[in-house]
């Protein structure tokens, strides 16, 4: 598929909505991307055309289902550059696998154990931790960033000892668009015996992965960002970490066999998909796949952070806006207007149907070292073009007049 941004808009048909007469600008893609019509088909196709439960029934549906739905977990192992299918987990999203981590970990976390995590992660890469701190008496660190957004990976290499079991950072941050050196921050935590965990929830609608390169122990991402579904999410993590974990929750589908004396758990993956799974949306995730992986991720990578830049350089030129992050950025660009409110500015800008996200981000300690209540954030997809950089650049000009700038 060639990168036609004309024709790949065209594929998306949430993108033709008007509000009084006026082109929907969307970019609030950090939150959640929209959705090409074959994502859309796809499901529809697996509810109408063939469709029952998986991994149980022997008749043709049940076993066309079953097909459909493994194949989705073959694709998501290729598109992580994952060996093995069955070191994927589908999970509601990456918020529910960060927590089967947490939980899954807690045999192997004692009093005095640390763990680290960065000044710029999402409430579900820091809560987890606290909740398993609060049940295993183990310490979290913070580490810093770097001047321009950046986790300071020299700052963790002095920071890390032996007593550090988890490293879990944001591939890239959802604030600040800035990416991690992941590979550096694998050597780290393997450096002092400890696993490094992977958001990747920005990174894996932007960047090519693979999880032998990156040498991580867990990688996290939601299908949702990646102009997928809702309600599915993914888990990868090491062979051998998995054969370790103990069941996340218990029902049909992650056992063995049952007694009254004692049940026996199934293996990996399906130890931790406990009933009924997210059939349709595995399937659908399969079809997103597809998309980017055709458009190629290294264009959308440079398509969406050659943007980034241009928004910044236009940004820079407004005395009243301040920019946050690194000049470099995959395609996340956040700042706030001197004297409005980022909740004013988003209501203004959403009357001119641009949709940009105004808020912590569900970041609140980011925004702490910031010294800022909220930003305004800017987030861009692969359907993303510089018309939505004029739209979003008139809706600020025009709160500029509304107060008095």
């Amino acid at each position: 598929m060639a990168f036609d941004i004309d024709n790949i808009r065209a594929q998306f048909p949430i993108l033709s909505r008007e509000i009084n007469g006026k082109p929907l600008a969307y970019l609030d893609n950090a939150a959640s991307a929209q959705k090409p019509q074959a994502v859309i088909d796809a499901l529809s196709h697996q509810m109408s055309h063939s469709f029952a439960n998986v991994h149980r029934g022997l008749h043709t549906m049940a076993n066309e289902t079953t097909e459909a739905f493994e194949g989705a977990r073959a694709k998501v192992a290729s598109f992580l550059g994952a060996p093995k299918a069955e070191n994927i987990v589908f999970t509601k999203g990456a918020t529910e696998a960060l927590n089967l981590c947490a939980y899954g970990l807690a045999g192997e976390i004692n009093p005095g154990d640390e763990i680290i995590i960065s000044q710029m992660e999402h409430h579900s890469n820091i809560v987890p931790w606290q909740l398993l701190a609060e049940r295993t008496g183990c310490a979290i660190d913070v580490c810093p960033l770097t001047a321009d957004g950046r986790i300071d990976l020299d700052a963790a290499e002095a920071m890390l000892t032996d007593a550090h079991k988890l490293v879990s950072f944001a591939h890239v941050s959802n604030v600040l668009g800035s990416v991690l050196d992941a590979r550096r921050a694998a050597d780290l935590a393997h450096g002092v015996g400890a696993k490094l965990l992977l958001d990747g929830c920005q990174a894996a609608p932007r960047m090519r992965l693979n999880m032998t390169e990156l040498d991580c122990d867990f990688y996290v991402m939601s299908a949702h960002k990646l102009y997928g579904p809702t309600g599915i999410g993914v888990l990868w993590a090491r062979g051998e970490i998995l054969d370790a974990m103990p069941p996340y929750q218990g029902g049909g589908a992650m056992i063995d066999s049952v007694t009254f004396e004692n049940t026996t758990y199934a293996p990996p993956p399906q130890r931790f998909e406990a009933g009924t799974p997210m059939i349709t949306e595995a399937v659908a995730l399969h079809a997103a796949i597809n998309y980017v992986d055709a458009l190629g991720l290294e264009s959308l990578f440079a398509h969406e952070s050659g943007l980034a830049a241009k928004l910044r350089e236009q940004l820079r030129s407004i005395n009243s806006i301040r920019l946050f992050g690194p000049e470099k950025s995959a395609g996340i660009v956040s700042f706030e207007m001197e004297g409005v409110h980022p909740h004013d500015l988003g209501t203004i800008l959403d009357e001119e149907n641009v949709a940009i996200r105004a808020g912590h981000h569900c970041a609140q300690p980011l925004m702490a070292h910031l010294n800022v209540p909220a930003t305004a954030r800017a987030s861009f997809g692969l359907y993303s073009d510089e018309a939505d950089i004029d739209a979003l650049m008139r809706g600020i000009e025009r709160t500029k007049r509304i107060f008095g700038q």
